[in-house]
């Protein structure tokens, strides 16, 4: 048996939506197949977990209007912000 995969992310990261999101039917109230992140969409991962059948980890991401779950390839991390002079 091998080990657990390594997560690519982690919590508190700041993370962008690599790619459209749409509802898989497990968020009630927005109909199955809707649109709820566009590409490019900011979010941060607020816990990391795994698939253990997959190896694989899991994020949730929150972008704000949902929670979201997230493979590896659904996110991004986002550029680092600058700070502003005062």
């Amino acid at each position: 048996m091998h080990g657990l995969r390594e997560p690519k992310f982690q919590w508190g990261q700041e993370v962008l939506a690599a790619i459209d999101l749409y509802n898989d039917g497990s968020l009630a109230g927005v109909p199955q197949d809707g649109l709820l992140v566009v590409a490019g969409g900011p979010g941060e991962i607020v816990q990391v977990g795994y698939h253990s059948e997959a190896n694989l980890p899991v994020y949730m991401v929150d972008f704000g209007v949902a929670v979201l779950g997230c493979l590896e390839e659904e996110i991004a991390l986002a550029p680092a912000r600058q700070k502003v002079a005062a």
